[in-house]
């Protein structure tokens, strides 16, 4: 837990630097709005290739053993982004990133379904996924620390520097934390070459692994349509300062922690399928009122916490939920298919809220790609099973038996 909730932790505080910074890069080098949406984006699309490539290594060489190179490739491009000169620069030292930012949650993930007994699955992996409200926090004390210190010009190259950090982790994983007993007491897969990325594609894995891929394109389009232009809405539509939108934002990240948490507990106690559907539709409700309805700075910085809460409650019974519908063998590879190829799809929204934005106002572009991706996810979320109290062992015996059958 503590090595994947720091991976976790430092993986979102490296990703969410950059949507602190893009008010400045648009003030520095002269770049639209649309081409910081670029930037936005082309991180989270080459993390699904990352994360889908990841998780059929994790399936072939380990958990721990991908956790860790891919904690130190996100850690490096992270830095790197902050040597950047151009906008190609950024935009290459972003892609890179990406396949480490996308391989980091295949491994971790799939490590901490595999460890934890069934009954108490949701909320371990949902605990760890709180990492992300903690990560994402530091980054927004970082960087309202930082821009009161030194000038912008500086503050967001120092900030990128500080992604350097994440690497140190690496040194602890290594000597301490080792492979689940149920991944090492599998029977290895027959095709564990690279054939074996297009298990999850094929029978009988398919009918799920689509359904879910679309659950998680909404669940992240959503999430991205909002989070990384909210900085940038705060200070350009807002009219807020640096420091007065690092603020806004914390109480935001507090109301995450707190969904993190409440999901945690609740996936357990009602179900992963119910949890999923009350964020998705609280979600709807109150970022259309947070972008579109008339109200005060004073209002929307109290709306933010509650935003947070159910905006983020979908986040901790992806893990679980995803774990408890593929079985050991093919489990690293379909999570890291099924969560990246629906973070790839979703890491459009903010490309599109971008271009929208040029046409419409951002607010309005925020708040349509935003409902069409909740309605997206809950449709997903009508076709896929509840999977609260499943065990691992019976995922086990189940594919067995599919298997003589076919």
């Amino acid at each position: 837990m503590g090595a994947c909730f720091g991976g976790w932790s430092l993986d979102a505080l490296d990703v969410q630097i950059f949507s602190f910074v893009v008010p400045t890069l648009l003030g520095l080098w002269g770049i639209s709005k649309a081409e910081a949406g670029i930037l936005g984006t082309v991180t989270l699309l080459l993390s699904a290739f990352g994360g889908w490539i990841a998780g059929m290594l994790s399936d072939r060489y380990g958990r721990v053993r991908v956790l860790q190179v891919t904690i130190v490739w996100y850690a490096l491009f992270t830095f790197l982004c902050g040597l950047t000169q151009d906008f190609t620069q950024l935009f290459i030292c972003r892609a890179l990133q990406g396949l480490g930012f996308g391989g980091e949650w295949a491994a971790g993930a799939v490590l901490m379904g595999e460890v934890i007994r069934d009954q108490y699955r949701g909320r371990a992996v949902g605990l760890v996924q709180t990492g992300w409200a903690v990560g994402w926090g530091a980054a927004a004390l970082l960087y309202t620390a930082l821009f009161a210190m030194f000038p912008a010009a500086l503050a967001w190259r120092i900030l990128f520097a500080l992604g350097l950090l994440p690497a140190l982790l690496v040194i602890w994983i290594r000597r301490y934390v080792e492979d689940s007993e149920v991944f090492n007491n599998r029977v290895p897969h027959q095709t564990q070459g690279i054939m074996h990325l297009l298990t999850p594609l094929q029978p009988p894995h398919l009918a799920t692994t689509w359904r879910v891929a679309l659950m998680v394109t909404g669940a992240q389009g959503g999430a991205y349509a909002l989070g990384v232009w909210m900085p940038t809405y705060l200070s350009t539509v807002r009219g807020l300062s640096a420091v007065s939108t690092g603020s806004y934002l914390l109480l935001h990240i507090l109301g995450a922690f707190i969904g993190f948490v409440l999901a945690s507990f609740l996936s357990d106690a009602i179900g992963r399928k119910r949890t999923f559907i009350i964020s998705a539709v609280g979600s709807m409700i109150l970022v259309l009122v947070y972008v579109l309805a008339p109200i005060s700075n004073a209002a929307m910085l109290w709306l933010g916490f509650p935003l947070g809460i159910v905006l983020y409650m979908m986040w901790p019974p992806m893990g679980p939920f995803m774990t408890e519908l593929f079985p050991t063998e093919v489990r690293g590879t379909a999570q890291g298919f099924c969560y990246n190829a629906g973070r790839g799809i979703g890491a459009l929204f903010p490309a599109f809220v971008g271009f929208l934005a040029t046409e419409l106002s951002l607010a309005g572009a925020i708040a349509l790609f935003s409902f069409v991706a909740y309605c997206v996810m809950i449709a997903a979320l009508m076709m896929l099973p509840e999977t609260r109290g499943r065990t691992l062992t019976n995922i086990e015996v189940r594919e067995a038996q599919t298997a003589e059958l076919s």
